[in-house]
């Protein structure tokens, strides 16, 4: 099998197991492929960790979960040394945290105080982690996916713009259809039925990690003209000076994406053309992605706010502005 044909398996097994989230799952892989991280928000009770279970279930990987309250320790995530007694001396070693896994599920990553949230920032943006004075490299394959609730403020701490620009896409989850809700009924029996039968079983398919590496290799080789280039930064420099191209724009946004905002819309633009079997990007896989790449990154102004303008809203209308290459 060649590595696309992989990735749809992987896709389509995951599907299996959270049902009526396809387009989730599909921006998910993106992710993955893009080599970055991602926020995941919803209401409760919409999949989301079950999401990321289910990848981490169908992936040759390590996943370490998270649970994020107000009175962790950034060495409850980092790890820290420890005092270890070796043939009767004493010697300080490094024990790593779970930070030291393949797929990290920060969970309500928004109910952490600030310094435990900086505490990842190193770790998403370097690939390591310092104590002490010392680095300690992170596994090849490290993808933190963290997830939030957009209501239940209380006693929350908002993710600083810093923090949320290292995350490549922030994911949008929705209710499923009642079709879909109603085979969720029926795949949550059969699985506690499965559960009181048998013991737990390994999953059907499991992705080894050196196809994820080859395929993020032929993403990489994805062909971007110099007319999509163009597309890219028009779209970027749109958030920036919306004054240019609407009146609208410019009374919504305050501040716009940044340049890390252009390079995730062109790993994510590259992996949605791959997906698709496609050598080379078009304004499609640009348009396809722009919206997880880039809500998190605006700031809208207190205008957006009380018109109850949301950012994908910002970003639809920033699409019908900013030309298409012919």
């Amino acid at each position: 099998m060649t590595a696309l044909n992989d990735l749809n398996a992987l896709q389509a097994s995951i599907s299996e197991a959270v049902l009526g989230q396809d387009e989730v799952i599909r921006q998910i892989i993106v992710g993955l492929l893009a080599n970055g991280h991602l926020l995941l928000e919803s209401l409760p009770g919409l999949a989301k960790t079950r999401t990321v279970k289910a990848l981490a279930r169908h992936l040759d990987a390590q996943m370490s979960r998270i649970q994020f309250t107000p009175d962790l320790l950034p060495s409850d995530i980092t790890g820290a040394e420890v005092l270890h007694q070796v043939d009767g001396q004493n010697l300080i070693r490094f024990q790593p945290g779970p930070l030291f896994g393949n797929l990290i599920l920060a969970d309500e990553i928004n109910r952490a105080p600030a310094k435990v949230q900086a505490a990842l920032l190193e770790a998403m943006e370097e690939r390591q982690i310092t104590v002490a004075g010392n680095s300690h490299p992170l596994p090849a394959l490290f993808m933190v996916l963290a997830t939030q609730n957009p209501i239940e403020q209380e006693g929350t701490y908002p993710l600083p713009e810093a923090q949320m620009d290292r995350f490549v896409m922030k994911v949008m989850l929705d209710y499923p259809e009642p079709a879909d809700e109603s085979q969720v009924l029926r795949m949550l029996r059969a699985e506690e039925q499965s559960q009181h039968a048998t013991a737990d079983t390994a999953p059907a398919f499991t992705l080894a990690q050196e196809v994820i590496f080859a395929a993020r290799r032929e993403v990489a080789a994805v062909a971007v003209s110099p007319a999509i280039d163009a597309y890219l930064i028009d779209l970027i420099n749109a958030t920036r000076h919306p004054a240019d191209y609407d009146a609208d724009l410019a009374r919504w946004i305050s501040i716009g994406a940044s340049p890390r905002g252009g390079i995730g819309l062109d790993r994510c633009a590259r992996a949605d053309a791959w997906l698709r079997g496609q050598a080379f990007v078009t304004p499609d896989n640009v348009r396809a992605v722009v919206y997880p790449v880039l809500r998190h990154r605006l700031q809208l102004s207190y205008d957006a706010v009380a018109d109850g303008v949301s950012a994908d809203q910002v970003l639809q209308r920033l699409l019908d502005k900013v030309a298409i290459p012919a």
